[in-house]
Formats: structure tokens, C-alpha cells, sequence
């Protein structure tokens, strides 16, 4: 079961609840709590560059502080990588909708856009802008940088997306849901 919640845990892309855990494995929360303790103690005494902590919503690895910059850095200049698919979905919603929230890219792109936002802000793409009045949501944007890396001097220099849109887009909510 160790290794299994390890495993399970190295892939969430938010905090896993212990009795959510406890349902994956079929055990007792007590069990999987315990088990959760136990590894997260091994790696603090082993000296991992990782930890296993539990936050409010659950248990989730987490970069050891002494080693933040170094994966900072890494993410953001240390190593040329490509962002993945959902990484550039992401990106795209929030440069056509910004500001925006991470709720309405999650609903734009219909899964949850946590894991990505994050990346795309360590790597200097996106960045808080503020404050939704109404709902006190964290509103994202696109960063200098970002328009550095297109080539482009200003959003406004952003593609047309009408070219790429579905001829029948009449009926259709800003989150591509049907509304009729």
C-alpha cells in the first residue's frame, strides 16, 4: 500500500483527502492516515528534496524549501521544455479571456487547470492581475514575457480565433456549452 499511495500521490494534481485514498485502496482512513504520517516523517528523516505534507484539503508532495530556487529556476530557464497540450490550452484561454479566473479556465477547457496555472506562473507566462469584485477570485493575465516569446508587441497582435471556430458557434455560451 506504501508504494501504491506514492505512486497515486506523485500524479494529483491537488491535494488527495484521506478518505478519498482510503476508498481507492479499501482500507480504513485510520489506516491510510497512519501510513500518510509514517512516509512523510521517512522522508523528512531521510533528507529528501521532497515532502509529504497534509494541508486543510489533503495530503500532496510538495519541493523542500531549501530547494525552491533550484526548481524555480529549472522550470523557468534551466531547461528548454515545451509545454504540453493542456499547458498550451491554458495559455490560450487566459491570453483571449484575461482577466480571468482559474474557475472559468477550468470551465472553458472542462477539466481542472490548477496543476497547469501554476506551472505557466512559475515559468513566467501568467501572472495574478487582481481580484474578481463579485466572486474574490484570483483573476490571471499574460506576463511581458509571454508577449516576448510570441514576438508580439501587444495582445491586440493576438491571431483572430473566428478562423477557427465551428461554423454553427450560434447557441453556444462563452464556455462552449450549448445554451439552446
Amino acid at each position: 500500500m506504501r508504494r501504491g499511495l506514492e505512486a497515486v500521490l506523485m500524479v494529483v494534481d491537488q491535494p488527495a483527502t484521506e478518505y478519498d485514498l482510503a476508498r481507492a485502496f479499501d482500507r480504513s482512513v485510520q489506516e491510510i492516515t497512519d501510513t500518510l504520517e509514517e512516509l512523510s516523517r521517512e522522508y523528512t528523516e531521510q533528507g529528501r528534496g521532497f515532502d509529504l505534507r497534509h494541508v486543510a484539503e489533503g495530503w500532496r508532495f510538495y519541493t523542500r524549501p531549501e530547494h525552491a530556487d533550484i526548481v524555480e529556476h529549472f522550470l523557468k530557464e534551466g531547461q528548454e521544455v515545451r509545454l504540453t497540450q493542456a499547458a498550451l490550452e491554458t495559455l490560450a484561454v487566459v491570453a483571449y479571456r484575461q482577466p480571468v479566473s482559474r474557475g472559468r479556465v477550468s470551465a472553458v477547457r472542462g477539466v481542472n487547470c490548477d496543476g497547469v496555472m501554476r506551472t505557466l506562473v512559475l515559468r513566467g507566462l501568467v501572472e495574478e492581475t487582481g481580484q474578481d469584485p463579485e466572486s474574490g477570485a484570483l483573476l490571471f493575465g499574460t506576463t511581458n514575457y509571454f508577449l516576448d516569446r510570441l514576438g508580439l508587441r501587444g495582445l491586440d497582435e493576438l491571431p483572430d480565433l473566428a478562423p477557427f471556430l465551428p461554423d454553427d458557434i450560434e447557441g453556444i455560451d462563452d464556455t462552449g456549452e450549448r445554451t439552446t
